[in-house]
């Protein structure tokens, strides 16, 4: 599966079914440039238990704020819809693995 990038219009239609990883970043971001190959990664190997789709907060106002994200990268785990866990900066490979296996 490929990570797809979201915008407000389609954001809960995304999130509504199965295990999804929203990744809330901007481009400017430097830990949000840091964290992309790392998500890219956990794609590849765990792409058929959790879709991983990425949100950028400056194009996207309506769902940041609705979520309440401060700061970036944001990483929030949604099950079905709700949330099910949630990490605010970089974060290594087996930390996001780890967190994501924890929900599957």
């Amino acid at each position: 599966m490929s990570i797809m990038h979201v915008t407000d219009q389609i954001f809960a239609s995304e999130i509504k079914e199965g295990l999804v990883l929203v990744d809330f970043w901007a481009p400017w971001c430097g830990p949000c440039k840091m964290i992309a190959p790392v998500l890219n990664d956990i794609d590849v190997e765990m792409g058929d238990q959790v879709k991983i789709v990425k949100l950028n907060v400056d194009e996207n106002a309506d769902t940041t704020r609705k979520y309440g994200v401060m700061g970036i990268p944001a990483l929030i785990l949604f099950k079905d819809g709700e949330i099910v866990d949630q990490v605010v900066g970089y974060q290594p490979k087996e930390a996001l693995t780890e967190l994501i296996a924890k929900h599957a």
